[in-house]
């Protein structure tokens, strides 16, 4: 469904739609997924019916807000396969996942379940999480990551990475990124 509008959406009709796209990014980047739909709709200068116009669903909205930033995930990992040295890309996605999702309280809620039937997310973090786990077995055939390391592990770093909480984005990036450290060498083997 994301990426497809009817050939017929009217310009201000195409207008309220990425307000709302906007608003929803803002609003869940800040403070998550349990903001009102209504807020949305002010933020975005709707009414609450236009909104349901365009996304029926929280769902749906939650989908389209996201795409991009599941792609994003999905690079990082991929990017971190590709290292030559599987220790060092796996640090890489450690360290840039716990910065993506420290700049995206909405995204990380996302990414944990909260939607977990969400189509292109689910599928998305299956795929991220698979490649996760191939990097993985690849650190540990290395010798770099520690024997006992599961995904599991991974994801409750990322609920922790979540709980982080501070004044400005900035402070929540660079706690974030000490967190990472501290994770990396957690995960590092004897």
């Amino acid at each position: 469904m994301t990426g497809r509008l009817p050939h017929s959406l009217r310009s201000d009709a195409l207008d309220n739609r990425e307000r709302i796209l906007d608003a929803a990014r803002a609003l869940y980047a800040a403070e998550g997924l349990d903001v009102p739909i209504r807020e949305i709709a002010r933020r975005a200068g709707v009414g609450p019916a236009t909104l349901y116009r365009r996304f029926p669903t929280k769902r749906l909205l939650v989908t389209e807000v996201f795409t991009d930033e599941m792609h994003a995930c999905h690079a990082i990992v991929e990017e971190g396969r590709a290292d030559p040295d599987p220790w060092h890309g796996f640090c890489a996605v450690i360290e840039r996942l716990c910065e993506l999702h420290a700049r995206n309280r909405g995204f990380t809620d996302a990414f944990m379940a909260t939607f977990p039937d969400a189509i292109d997310l689910a599928a998305g973090r299956r795929q991220t999480l698979d490649a996760i786990a191939e990097l993985a077995r690849r650190a540990k055939e290395a010798g770099r990551l520690r024997l006992d390391f599961v995904l599991d592990d991974l994801i409750l770093m990322l609920m922790a990475n979540r709980g982080i909480h501070t004044t400005s984005t900035a402070a929540q990036v660079a706690a974030s990124r000490r967190f990472a450290a501290f994770m990396i060498r957690a995960f590092q083997a004897p």
